[in-house]
């Protein structure tokens, strides 16, 4: 997918999303740790800083490098304090590129994820240049499924992935003629 490559930093109005660093790791530790990430996401096995930061090397960064996107932090503006992840994703299972997003449970429900998504959102159809975003959701995650029919995306189909056994919900949004004129 590496033609266009995401930028180093998005700012929107609250926050600033840029690509983890080693020192991110308590942050990392934290919100893979969160019973939400657990249960609808998968335990990664993260408990440690070490842990973390290899984490961070061999997954979060490894993706910016081989596709030129992926998860990036999230902060506040103000604070600077970490408060999810939010980007787009090219895993290899997958023909689509797809926006994924996570938050600690204290900056849920003050939009922050939709402000974030969003960005991500215009960014692939406007400097990517992406026809088609998807999204895919536990069916018992209802907050995150609810979020993406407010960015646009439209539930499609439920898909299981290559080595897994529970189905997940696929949602999508296409770019259209209007690029990022279609979204909210």
């Amino acid at each position: 997918m590496k033609q266009h490559s995401a930028p180093e930093v998005v700012a929107t109005s609250r926050l600033l999303l840029r690509k983890a660093r080693d020192d991110d790791a308590a942050f990392i530790v934290e919100l893979l740790n969160d019973p939400s990430w657990i249960r609808f996401i998968g335990d990664r096995g993260i408990r440690t800083d070490e842990t973390a930061r290899d984490y961070i090397s061999n997954v979060l960064v490894a993706m910016y490098e081989r596709e030129g996107v992926g998860l990036y932090v999230v902060e506040l503006n103000d604070e600077r304090e970490c408060i999810g992840l939010c980007g787009l994703l090219k895993r290899r299972t997958m023909a689509d590129v797809d926006i994924g997003f996570a938050f600690l449970p204290r900056f849920r429900r003050h939009g922050y994820a939709y402000e974030s998504a969003q960005a991500w959102l215009k960014i692939g159809i406007d400097t990517l240049r992406l026809e088609r975003i998807v999204a895919i959701v536990d069916p018992a995650n209802h907050a995150s499924a609810a979020l993406l029919e407010k960015l646009g995306l439209r539930f499609e189909r439920l898909i299981t992935l290559p080595g897994a056994d529970a189905e997940l919900r696929l949602f999508a949004i296409q770019s259209g003629a209007q690029g990022s004129a279609a979204l909210p």
